[in-house]
């Protein structure tokens, strides 16, 4: 995810109205948790069993086909929704309730109503559930209505709902209408009252009676009321607009929120590049395949124990993989401090081999009068001390020397022996037969690489002199990686003694998962009164069947071979 984060941010300039100075509002969001009506609470129970069984007649429909059967938990998550909606959107048949969400978001919406009545403060309600359906149908949106007009005295012409508006004049109309506080609450669903919708000039509220799917689509519903240009809100409202969530317990609705919040956050810390973690989890819920079943059966079933220990093993599945990483990350710091730490041992050998070369060069140097050396070399047995001769020399043993590849010793310098090898190089293409020269020590020193001055006596006569002032420069460079190594090594050891500071929170998190296992365990196994009830029905159907097996008579079509007593009951 880091490099995903980085990546992104090479080729995108990503800049939230926030970082731009954008004046619109704050959102207030604000939860409410409504318990489950008890049709809902009948529900949920035959929402647990067909999640378990696939018996789609508990629900009141027909068997699952094949097709069905493969999108079992999908038809589930679909029906939990609507149940959480309304249960009117399950079977029409249900009646209506004082504590449903239906009611509730009534209720609010007539709070905001009468408290910015004076300013005609507009509300917006987003479902894309349950729409408004031309003709006089049943739907939540005209059953809120409803409620607003008979219960609470709303006038319902100030009641809209965006799907009425048949073509654009329509459309803004009712949009001019709700700035100007003529419509004070607008009914529509994210993708008809979400995008181009500026209807924020007096909004103070926003009611979601269920979520998309996707943050975005929630941006653009929260967008309408959270806008540049909303009066009211800045001039009345401390510049905030409410944001309510209307969330039924035991069912998907809080997941589901919470879902779009961890989706949300994940894509900001992307845009933004201040991801941190290396993966990310965006949770087991979407349009496409429903929910996993047993975080499914942990929401509508209340009992937590199967959610809170899917979470325990994501988040340890999380340490373990922050663990590993860093592991890895060790594992790579030790092998270069091993090659470091391998890599110094030699250089502080060849180093001290080349001060002991440097100190064989010094002894051996004669100097003139002046301090200059005086450059000796002895070729053959014999000592040339003027450059004129003693380059000759030289150039006569580069030109018609030939060791066929094997380096041959033909005298000394300043105290170490010097070598011509005869190399075959390339030239244009061509091989091409070359002396190299070359000085002996613990290392092997030249100049010019190796080959001799052909034009020029005097430096064919300096050669190894040359060769040998450079091991001052040699010892100066390896004085500096040692250094260098010295001060990495120095960095770098801290890491390899590093311990991942999260080991205590993994280990807990085992026990506690481990704990949260025999907990689920004990809870799933059956008391000893369910045992002794099944060894019972158990018994009384081994009776039940004895019994019928004793008066039933064979068949007379065909001989069953079975004796009979005298009063004809089978043996």
């Amino acid at each position: 995810m880091p490099e995903l984060a980085q990546f992104y941010n090479e080729i995108t300039d990503y800049r939230t109205a926030k970082d731009v100075g954008v004046d619109r509002p704050e959102m207030n969001e604000i939860l409410h948790n409504i318990k489950p009506t008890p049709d809902q609470e009948v529900f949920i129970q035959k929402l647990m069993k067909f999640a378990e069984t696939g018996d789609a007649t508990i629900l009141g429909r027909g068997p699952l086909s094949e097709t069905e059967e493969k999108a079992k938990m999908l038809i589930a998550t679909d029906y939990a929704r609507k149940m959480a909606l309304d249960m009117r959107m399950i079977d029409p048949s249900y009646g209506d309730h004082p504590d449903n969400k239906a009611s509730h978001c009534a209720a609010t919406i007539a709070e905001y109503y009468r408290k910015y009545d004076e300013q005609k403060g507009t509300q917006f309600v987003f479902s894309d559930l349950g729409t408004y359906q031309p003709g006089g149908g049943w739907s939540v949106y005209s059953e809120i209505k409803r409620k607003l007009v008979e219960d609470y005295g709303i006038p319902a012409d100030e009641i809209r709902f965006i799907q009425e508006c048949k073509n654009e004049k329509a459309r803004k109309a009712v949009i001019a209408a709700m700035n100007e506080g003529r419509v004070r609450v607008l009914f529509g669903s994210t993708s008809m009252l979400g995008t181009g919708v500026n209807a924020q000039k007096r909004a103070v509220a926003i009611h979601h009676l269920d979520s998309p799917w996707r943050p975005s689509d929630l941006e653009q519903r929260n967008g309408r009321a959270v806008r540049k240009g909303n009066e009211i809100a800045k001039m009345f409202a401390g510049n905030k607009v409410d944001v309510h969530i209307y969330a039924v317990e035991r069912t998907l609705d809080a997941y589901k929120f919470n879902l779009l919040y961890n989706k949300q956050m994940f894509i900001t810390q992307l845009k933004s590049g201040a991801m941190g973690a290396r993966t990310i989890d965006e949770g087991g819920m979407d349009e496409k395949s429903g929910m996993n079943f047993s975080e499914y059966m942990a929401i509508l079933s209340g009992n937590t124990d199967l959610l809170d220990k899917a979470k325990l093993e994501k988040r340890i599945t999380a340490l373990e993989s922050e663990r590993k990483s860093f592991m890895k990350a060790r594992r790579t710091v030790e092998l270069e401090v091993e090659t470091k730490q391998n890599d110094l041992t030699r250089d502080r050998d060849i180093l001290s081999k080349m001060q002991a070369d440097q100190k064989v060069f010094e002894k051996n140097a004669m100097h003139d009068g002046l301090g200059n050396i005086i450059n000796a070399v002895t070729i053959e047995g014999k000592t040339y001390d003027d450059f004129e001769t003693l380059g000759a020399k030289l150039q006569q043993t580069a030109d018609k020397t030939d060791t066929k590849g094997i380096p041959k010793e033909i005298g000394n310098a300043f105290g170490f022996p010097i070598k011509v090898c005869t190399e075959e190089v390339q030239k244009g293409g061509l091989p091409f037969l070359e002396n190299r020269f070359s000085v002996h020590g613990n290392y092997i020193y030249r100049f010019n690489n190796g080959q001799m001055a052909m034009k020029d006596k005097d430096a064919a006569a300096t050669h190894f002199l040359r060769a040998l002032e450079k091991i001052p420069e040699y010892i100066a460079q390896y004085k500096t990686r040692i250094e260098s190594m010295e001060r990495d090594l120095k960095q770098l050891m801290p890491t390899i003694n590093k311990e991942w500071k999260k080991e205590t929170e993994l280990r807990d998190l085992k026990n506690e998962l481990a704990a949260l296992d025999r907990k689920i365990t004990l809870d799933l196994a059956p008391s000893k009164s369910e045992k002794q009830d099944d060894k019972d029905a158990k018994e009384s159907q081994g009776e039940d069947k004895k019994a019928s097996m004793s008066v039933a008579e064979p068949s007379p079509e065909r001989n069953t071979g079975v004796q009979k007593h005298s009063n004809g009951h089978r043996l």
